[in-house]
């Protein structure tokens, strides 16, 4: 399933030259078979103990934790979901997300693990091209 192809272009100097520089990242999710976990909760409060600490060295490296514009954060959305073991603190496994987006999300991650869903088809190496 594809959750964001995130693409980042920059233009400036380098050695007081023009120069471009960009590149994307996938962001995809397996919808194998996992099982669901029976301590979810655990992981839910692991997470809510974590989210301030998390958010801040998440903006060390990308910058601020996005935000609404009434200063509300963006949630993080579990790639690898909680209801199936993925890891609650993981860099690698929480998106900040808007909320409509993040409630998409959840709506449609039922389907990702159902028996003959449809995400569990192949489709394009790429969804869409520049």
């Amino acid at each position: 399933m594809w959750l964001a192809d995130i693409k980042g272009d920059w233009k400036g100097r380098y050695l007081f030259m023009p120069a471009e520089a960009g590149g994307r990242l996938a962001i995809t999710h397996c919808c194998c078979d996992y099982p669901k976990v029976s301590d979810v909760q655990r992981l839910r409060d692991q997470w809510s103990n974590a989210r301030d600490r998390f958010r801040d060295q998440w903006a060390s490296e990308f910058g601020a934790w996005p935000t609404t514009s009434t200063g509300k954060n963006f949630p993080g959305h579990h790639i690898f979901d909680l209801g199936h073991g993925g890891p609650p603190v993981a860099p690698g496994n929480v998106l900040p997300v808007p909320s409509d987006i993040h409630q998409t999300f959840n709506d449609e991650y039922p389907a990702c693990y159902a028996p003959g869903g449809k995400w569990l088809t192949p489709g394009l190496d790429h969804p869409y091209v520049d």
